[in-house]
């Protein structure tokens, strides 16, 4: 399927090349146009622009009285990488602005090899007059060889300086720079909110960073085939499922401009190609489209998306609906009522955040229930990040903060000390008139809660709102203290007092719900306090799906719920203390040692005892929905427990196969068949856990779009390892040479069934834990073996067990040599793990 799309793409851009450039570079053209290559002594062409020697300008004014230029004779991934200029202190570069108004600015980094500095560690911090647009990067925990920024900046002034800051008694470099004008109309001031619904304005007074820029369906479009220089980049190592998207294409000079639409918002090209609903190997058609982004969750995003009925015969045939995270975007949205023809180009903007308790925003396109014909669209796609209240893209350092004082700051800085001065003096008499206030209140009467009441466990009535009463004087909680099987109701003092007022330095994690800080009680007890946000219509879901779960559930690999409190309009839920945090941060992204095998097998099988129970133990099948590696926390000695039951459902009654639900979890985990059918099944929860067995032998995130495409989704890279007996080929280096094969080999069987396609021919969490727990036996017994092997089946005869579907064993390949071994070997191994699993003191 990716090879005939890429066959397709490329007969299509040798037909119509040449009438893409022909209409492309004819329209606009910019009145600043700054190409600069730092550091380079002659002219630099890329793409058919040419960048000229900073040395040789003379439209901008260079600042920095020492500075060296660094060259490279070597393969670089650019012509513009060639050469950096360093610079051991600040300096910068303004430019003369002819016309005000929106203008690129494009930044081009490489750490060339330098005899003198280590550019590689160099920390990379870049402002303007007024916004951060870096801040202490360094490509030494980089993923990548280069990097490149684009920026959308309003100059509003006659001239514009960046500045790079040299910090931390080290150099900082740049290897190229771009500052360009662009249309006005490029970029609104407002656009439609999402989280709340409404108008988001003040866009022109924001920077603005390019994240994603998506041909879908279509080709790489390079600068010198896009007016305003920008890069297209193909949708496909972005969508959910493959399967799940078509390509379909006209030729460009079939797409017709209508006058609300300039060429400079997207080039042909783009409005030419587009993704429509594939077959998805469902039985109904009603699946939707789903691409998904890693973005920044600290930040709000600028998303437009790009539509062209490139597919239909008929006007109004196309109806369909677009989503933005969970959010509808575009309700039965009937694409040719506003362009009133085919092949004419639409867009819509809209401004949301990341899906809620994730570090992801996704996109999804579906038909709608009364088209004609079941299907969808989408052409183009950008995701832009907003720059925040502290005008920066890149933390919450502001310019002020970051860039050394001038001289021309100098002289506003008693006007500024003397405003700020009387503007706190007035917060700080509003704070006390207001605490007067909340304080007279609280003692006249109870207050009421803002949110919803929660029907609890063991409680046969409903709470209605007007019958909320407290039988704790001086509270207001909505919640009936008659259950005992809430655990300790806590007050908002005892919660203020155990983390110092929610301190900042005590946060150890932010979710959909809200923030979780590490907190210490009365009597020296840590423990982890979980805070709502009352404006999260998904927290207070999670909020009061996770009270009504963990009222019932008890069991040493589940975290347990000590308590709540409900009162002064909060609503917060204390936990059982892990010390040791989520397994993903001993895994990657942080400085923790590495887990060892054996460890990293403790922890997968308390984890699947933890899931083991929640399918099996309660009265009522529990499904998790959200399993993951930083839903599998690690106390102080490392034992593992399933955490976070914000998601969770109740499993199909005895008489029904499957829950009927909206689709919910986290991509990259999400069971296919589930996300395809939206019904949800406890083998969702195998599939998961199945990710999570191959995020810990790998130690890599479950989605990384930054790899190349056979590579971003684990669950697809890995099954290809397996299939081939060849693990041990992306195993965490760190383990290399420290997993017995045989051990390896029964930990890929199970993580390869979990990750069957279909719901049927994955294991259940019980044969889950009893494979894990043979793989960990192996383990431990293959320092007594010569060569410890495992070819047998999953059931030794004499051990007791709940009937199971054992697991093919078919022979595979470890570094290149077959795996099976002879009998004598396999006898071994099996006699040795069997006089331990049948001896308690075995382990």
């Amino acid at each position: 399927m990716g090879l005939l799309k890429w066959w397709i793409h490329v007969l299509f851009v040798v037909s119509f090349f040449g009438f893409v450039v022909h209409e492309s570079c004819a329209a606009f053209s910019p009145v600043d146009n700054y190409l600069i290559a730092c550091g380079s002594a002659k002219n630099v062409s890329i793409q058919g622009r040419d960048f000229v020697p900073d040395s040789k300008q003379s439209s901008f004014v260079f600042k920095g009285d020492h500075n060296v230029v660094s060259s490279s004779n070597s393969s670089v991934p650019s012509p513009i990488f060639q050469s950096a200029r360093v610079f051991p202190s600040t300096a910068s570069y303004e430019f003369q602005i002819n016309q005000k108004g929106r203008h690129w600015i494009r930044l081009y980094f490489y750490p060339i090899a330098d005899s003198t500095h280590n550019l590689r560690s160099a920390p990379i911090t870049v402002v303007t007059d007024n916004f951060v647009l870096l801040s202490n990067f360094t490509f030494k925990n980089y993923n990548g060889s280069y990097l490149f920024k684009e920026y959308a900046i309003n100059v509003t002034s006659d001239s514009l300086s960046l500045n790079f800051i040299a910090s931390n008694n080290s150099v900082t470099f740049v290897n190229g720079i771009e500052v360009v004008s662009i249309p006005d109309e490029l970029f609104p001031d407002q656009a439609q909110d999402l989280a709340p619904v409404g108008p988001f304005s003040g866009l022109s007074g924001r920077a603005l960073e390019t994240v994603y820029r998506l041909n879908m369906g279509g080709p790489l479009i390079t600068p010198q085939n896009d007016t305003l220089g920008r890069t297209w980049e193909n949708d496909e190592k972005y969508l959910h499922v493959n399967s799940s998207a078509k390509a379909v294409s006209v030729n460009p000079a079939n797409i017709r401009y209508p006058t609300f639409v300039k060429p400079e918002i997207a080039p042909n090209w783009v409005y030419a190609t587009a993704e429509t609903m594939g077959d998805a190997n469902v039985p109904v058609v009603n699946f939707n489209v789903t691409w998904v982004f890693p973005v920044d969750p600290n930040f709000t995003y600028f998303v437009r998306a790009h539509f062209c009925d490139v597919f239909s015969k008929l006007l109004n045939a196309l109806v369909f609906n677009v989503y933005i995270n969970a959010d509808i975007a575009l309700p039965s949205f009937d694409l040719s009522s506003f362009t009133n023809g085919l092949s004419v180009p639409y867009y819509k903007d809209f401004v949301s955040n990341s899906s809620a308790g994730s570090s992801y925003l996704t996109v999804s396109i579906g038909p709608d229930a009364v088209a004609d014909t079941p299907n969808a669209i989408l052409n183009g796609l950008e995701i832009i990040k907003i720059s925040n209240d502290a005008r920066s893209l890149d933390g919450s350092s502001s310019v002020e903060s970051v860039l050394p004082e001038m001289p021309s700051r100098k002289s506003k800085l008693g006007i500024i000390i003397g405003l700020v001065v009387g503007f706190s003096v007035a917060v700080l008499l509003l704070a006390l008139f207001y605490c007067c206030m909340v304080s007279r209140r609280s003692k006249d009467s109870p207050q009421g809660h803002p949110w919803l009441p929660l029907p609890l466990y063991g409680n046969s009535q409903t709470i209605t709102k007007g019958s909320m009463t407290s039988q704790k004087s001086g509270t207001a909680s909505c919640i009936s203290l008659a259950s005992a099987n809430l655990g300790r109701i806590f007050l908002f003092q005892e919660i203020m007092d155990a983390t110092k007022k929610f301190d900042e330095s005590l946060v150890i994690g932010v979710g959909g719900f809200g923030r979780v800080y590490k907190g210490v009680l009365e009597d020296g007890t840590n423990v982890a306090v979980k805070r709502g946000n009352p404006r999260s219509e998904q927290g207070l879901a999670e909020f009061r799906t996770e009270i009504e779960m963990l009222s019932k559930l008890r069991h040493r690999h589940l975290v347990s719920l000590i308590g709540y409190c409900d009162e002064r309009s909060e609503m917060i839920l204390v936990y059982e203390y892990m010390a040791n945090g989520p397994l993903r941060s001993h895994l990657y992204g942080t400085q923790l040692p590495s887990l060892s095998w054996k460890q990293r097998l403790e922890i997968c099988i308390g984890a699947a005892r933890g899931l083991h129970y929640l399918h099996t133990g309660a009265a009522q099948t529990i499904i998790h929905r959200d399993v993951k590696t930083t839903n599998i926390l690690l106390d102080e000695n490392f034992v593992a427990k399933v955490a976070d039951f914000g998601l969770s459902k109740a499993g199909p009654a005895l008489d029904q196969t499957h829950v009927s639900t909206a689709v919910k979890g986290s991509f990259g985990y999400l069971d296919p068949e589930y996300f395809r059918r939206q019904q949800l099944t406890e083998k969702s929860d195998v599939y998961s856990f199945g990710v999570v067995l191959m995020e810990v032998l790998c130690s890599r995130p479950a989605l990384n779009p930054v790899l190349p495409r056979e590579q971003v989704n684990i669950a697809e890279w890995a099954m290809t390892w397996q299939k081939k007996g060849m693990l041990d080929q992306i195993m965490d280096p760190y383990l290399a040479g420290k997993v017995s094969p045989a051990s390896l080999k029964k930990f890929g069987e199970t993580a390869e069934k979990c990750l069957a396609e279909y719901g049927v021919d994955r294991p259940s969490m019980g044969d889950v834990l009893w494979n894990l727990e043979y793989a960990l036996q192996l383990e431990e017994t293959s320092s007594a073996l010569t060569e410890p092997e495992d070819n047998s089946t999953n059931h030794i005869p004499g051990i007791p067990m709940a009937p199971m579907q054992p697991f093919d064993n078919s022979v595979s390949m470890i570094d290149g040599v077959n795996s099976s071994t002879d009998d004598d070997a396999e006898d071994a191994a099996t006699s040795a793990v069997f006089s331990q699993l049948v001896n308690p003191r075995g382990r």
